[in-house]
C-alpha cells in the first residue's frame, strides 16, 4: 500500500514537471513569434503631425517652420512622397527645440506612485504600464519598477520573464542587503522614447522570503532599501511607477514605504469591492505600525481608479457609484473600461498604446484610448500638482 502511495506521489510530481515543460514550450513559442511580428511592425508608437503638433504644443505650421527653417531635420518621406508618422523621439526632439518639454524642476520631488492592491486579477499591471507609457507619450522621464515576481508588466514589454531574465536583471541583486549601491545596473531603455523599465521574474520570488526573515531578525531598516535604491536614480526621471505585488508581503510594504503617491485600481464587483475594503483596513494598520516604528509613508495623493468596468451590468452600475459615493474626490471621474482592445493588444504581448491601428475595430479603438486617456490624465494632473514650478501652469491651464 505504501508503494502504491509512493508510486501516485510520484506520478503527481512528473505531471506537474511534464506541464511545466510543456508552459514553457509554449511560452518560448508565443516569444519567439511576438519577436517576429515585432520584427514586420514597429512596436514604437507613431504620430501623425496633426497629433505631434497637439502633444508638443505647437500647431503643424510651426513644425513644418521648423523643418524649412533647419531647426528639425526635414520629415522623412513615403515612396509616393507622403510625410511619413513621426515617432517618440522626434516628439521629443521637438520639444527640446520649442522648449516645451514637461519635465519637473531639479527642486521638485521625483513622483513615486504605487500601482497596488492587495488583490490580483483588478488590472493593476495593465494599468501600471498604460500609466507609464502614456506618461513617456506626454514627454515626461519614466521609470517603471515591476516588484511583482508574475511578472506580468514585464510580459507587456515583450519578454517571456524566465526566458529572457535571470534574476539578476531584476530588483533582487539590490534588495539583498549590500550587495549594490544604487538601481542603475537594472535599468533597461524601452521602445518608448524616455520610458526605462526595471523587468522582474519569477526568481524575486525568493526576495520574499529573505527580506520577511532578516526583518523578523529585527532588521527593519530593510524596509527602506526600496526606498534608497529609487533615491539613487531618482534625478534621472520625472516619475517613477511601480507595479508591487498582490500581497501583503515584504515587498508590497517596501513598495509602499518608498511611494509618496498610491493610486487604487477597483472593478466594480462584489468580491473586488469587499477585498479592496480590507485592502484599505489593512492598509490603515500598517501605516500606523509603519508609523510607530518612525517609517509611515508620506502619500501626496490617494486616487482610486474603476478598472474592468462593464455598465451594461446593473450591479456594476450601482457599485460604481456607491464608491463614488464613498471615495468623493479621491475617486478618477473617468472609469477605465473592460476593452476587447486591451485584451487583443496584450495577447501580442503589446498594449494599446504601442498600436497604430486598431486590433478591433476603430469604434472600440477609439473607446478605449478615451478610457484610458481619460484616467491617466487626472493621475498626470495630481503627479504635477506635487511640482511647484508647475503650478502657474496648472492655473493657467484651468486644472487646479
Amino acid at each position: 500500500m505504501s508503494n502504491g502511495l509512493q508510486i501516485e506521489e510520484a506520478e503527481r510530481l512528473v505531471s506537474v514537471a511534464t506541464l511545466a515543460s510543456r508552459t514553457s514550450s509554449v511560452l518560448e513559442k508565443l516569444r519567439d513569434s511576438a519577436r517576429s511580428a515585432r520584427a514586420d511592425a514597429r512596436r514604437e508608437p507613431t504620430f501623425t503631425i496633426g497629433k505631434a503638433a497637439e502633444l508638443v504644443g505647437r500647431t503643424p505650421a510651426a513644425i513644418r517652420d521648423a523643418e524649412k527653417d533647419g531647426r528639425l531635420p526635414e520629415p522623412a518621406r513615403t515612396d509616393s512622397n507622403r510625410r511619413e508618422r513621426y515617432t517618440l523621439a522626434q516628439l521629443n526632439d521637438m520639444r527640446g527645440v520649442f522648449g516645451t518639454r514637461p519635465y519637473r524642476a531639479p527642486t521638485d520631488p521625483c513622483c513615486v506612485v504605487a500601482v497596488q492592491n492587495f488583490k490580483g486579477g483588478v488590472g493593476k499591471s495593465t494599468l501600471s504600464v498604460h500609466l507609464a507609457q502614456y506618461l513617456a507619450i506626454k514627454g515626461y522621464r519614466v521609470a517603471l519598477i515591476d516588484c511583482d515576481s508574475q511578472a506580468s508588466a514585464t510580459t507587456l514589454f515583450g519578454y517571456v520573464p524566465d526566458l529572457d531574465l535571470t534574476e539578476d536583471d531584476t530588483l533582487y541583486p539590490f534588495l539583498r542587503e549590500g550587495e549594490r549601491s544604487s538601481l542603475d545596473y537594472a535599468l533597461r531603455k524601452t521602445h518608448f522614447d524616455g520610458l526605462e523599465l526595471i523587468p522582474a521574474n519569477l526568481r524575486l520570488f525568493n526576495s520574499e522570503y529573505e527580506l520577511a526573515a532578516r526583518m523578523a531578525q529585527g532588521n527593519g531598516a530593510l524596509l527602506d532599501r526600496l526606498k534608497e535604491g529609487i533615491e539613487s536614480i531618482s534625478d534621472r526621471f520625472d516619475v517613477i511607477v511601480m507595479d508591487p505585488p498582490p500581497a501583503l508581503g515584504a515587498i508590497s510594504l517596501s513598495v509602499l514605504r518608498a511611494a509618496n503617491a498610491l493610486v487604487v485600481p477597483v472593478p466594480p464587483t462584489v468580491m473586488d469591492f469587499s477585498s479592496t475594503a480590507a485592502f484599505l483596513s489593512m492598509l490603515d494598520e500598517t501605516i500606523e505600525q509603519l508609523a510607530d516604528r518612525g517609517l509611515a509613508p508620506e502619500l501626496t495623493f490617494l486616487r482610486f481608479v474603476a478598472s474592468k468596468v462593464d455598465e451594461n451590468k446593473s450591479m456594476q452600475k450601482e457599485l460604481l457609484q456607491l464608491m463614488r459615493t464613498l471615495f468623493g474626490h479621491a475617486m478618477v471621474r473617468t472609469p477605465l473600461k473592460d476593452s476587447a482592445e486591451i485584451d487583443n493588444a496584450t495577447a501580442r504581448l503589446m498594449t494599446v498604446y504601442e498600436l497604430d491601428g486598431p486590433a478591433t475595430s476603430s469604434a472600440v479603438r477609439n473607446r478605449c484610448l478615451n478610457y484610458l486617456d481619460g484616467v491617466n490624465s487626472e493621475i498626470e494632473v495630481d503627479i504635477r500638482s506635487m511640482w511647484p514650478s508647475h503650478q502657474k501652469r496648472l492655473r493657467q491651464e484651468a486644472l487646479v
